[in-house]
C-alpha cells in the first residue's frame, strides 16, 4: 500500500478526512486502485458511470468512525488500469472481489451501474456477507440501451466527445428538464466549454469529464448486458438495501421496486427530494446530493 494523505477543502461544511491508497491485481494482471479511511469493519464503495473514487470521499468520511472504507476507482479511472478488449460484466465482478480478497472486507455499497456489479458479485463471491445499492441503473428495454451505446460509440470514434456525452446523458436521463429543450449542437457545445475550464482548472491526479467520457462505453454495456435478466437476482441471498431518491427519473424509481419484488431478503428506503446524485459528493455540479444523509441509512444497515 502506497501511503497519500488528502485534506481537500470541500463545499458548506463537509470535511474529508485523510487517505492512504492502496492496490490490488485483478484477475486478468490489471491493476485496481483505492482510497482507504476509517476503521472497523471493512467496507467497499463502487461508484457509478461519470465517477471515480474521488466522487464518494465525503460519503466515506461518513462512513469513517464506524468502517474501514475502500473507495474503489473503476477502470479507466484515477489509480486503476484500462479495461478489456472484449468487455463482460465479468470484469468487473473480477476487480470486486479482488479487492474483497486483500481487505478482508464483507460489506459493499454500490452506486448505479456500481450497484449493477455489486449485485452481479454477489450472485458468485460468498465474501459479500451484506450490500447496500443506491438506484442501479437497470432499464426496461435493452433494445434502447444498446441504440444509445452504438450511436455514443459511433460519435466517439468520430472524435466528438462531447457529442457522445450529450447522447449518454439524454440515453441515461440525466441533467435538468431544460436538457430536454435544447438543441443537441447547444447541448454539445456547453458540454466542450465545460470540459475545457474543468481541465483548466483540474488539480494533478483528479478525474476530469474528459478522462471519464469513453468509460461511459462500459457503463452501458454493463446495463445492456443486465437489463432484462433481473430474473437472476432472485438467487441472492444476502441482506440487501435499496436506496433512492424520489426526484430521480422514473426508470431508476422503478428499477428498485421491481428488485424489492425479486429480492428475497430486501429493505427499501426513498429519500424525499434526492436524486440520482444522492450519494455523491456535493459539489458544484451536484448542488443535490446528502451524502450524509445516505450515510445515516448505510450505517443503520450495516450495524
Amino acid at each position: 500500500m502506497s501511503p497519500k494523505t488528502n485534506a481537500a477543502s470541500l463545499p458548506a461544511t463537509t470535511v474529508e478526512a485523510a487517505y492512504t491508497t492502496g492496490s490490488v491485481i485483478s484477475r486478468d494482471g490489471v491493476t485496481i486502485g483505492y482510497r482507504q479511511l476509517g476503521t472497523g469493519p471493512g467496507l467497499v464503495v463502487v461508484h457509478g458511470a461519470m465517477e471515480s473514487a474521488q466522487s464518494h470521499m465525503q460519503l466515506a468520511t461518513a462512513l469513517a468512525d464506524a468502517f474501514t472504507v475502500y473507495v474503489v476507482d473503476r477502470r479507466g479511472r484515477g489509480l486503476s488500469g484500462p479495461y478489456g478488449q472484449a468487455y463482460t460484466a465479468q470484469e468487473d465482478v473480477d476487480d470486486l472481489d479482488a479487492i474483497l480478497s486483500q481487505t478482508g472486507a464483507h460489506g459493499v455499497f454500490g452506486v448505479s451501474s456500481g450497484a449493477i456489479i455489486c449485485l452481479r458479485a454477489a450472485l458468485s463471491l460468498p465474501a459479500i456477507h451484506r450490500l447496500a445499492l443506491y438506484e442501479p441503473a437497470l432499464v426496461q428495454s435493452p433494445k434502447q440501451i444498446k441504440a444509445v451505446l452504438t450511436r455514443f460509440d459511433q460519435e466517439l470514434a468520430q472524435g466528438k466527445t462531447a457529442d457522445a456525452m450529450v447522447t449518454a446523458m439524454k440515453g441515461a436521463q440525466m441533467g435538468p428538464p431544460i436538457f430536454n429543450l435544447m438543441p443537441r449542437w447547444l447541448l454539445a457545445r456547453l458540454t466542450t466549454m465545460a470540459m475545457a475550464a474543468e481541465a483548466k482548472s483540474a488539480k494533478p491526479g483528479e478525474v476530469t469529464m474528459g478522462i471519464l467520457g469513453p468509460t461511459l462505453h462500459y457503463d452501458f454495456a454493463l446495463i445492456a448486458e443486465t437489463s432484462g435478466k433481473e430474473e437472476m437476482f432472485r438467487s441472492v441471498r444476502q441482506e440487501t438495501l435499496l436506496l433512492g431518491g424520489s426526484a430521480s427519473p422514473a426508470y431508476l424509481k422503478q428499477a428498485v421496486r421491481t428488485l424489492a419484488g425479486i429480492l428475497p431478503h430486501a429493505r427499501r428506503v426513498e429519500f424525499p427530494g434526492l436524486d440520482h446524485g444522492g450519494s455523491s459528493d456535493l459539489s458544484a455540479t451536484n448542488r443535490h446530493g446528502n451524502p450524509a444523509v445516505v450515510a445515516q441509512e448505510i450505517l443503520r444497515f450495516f450495524a
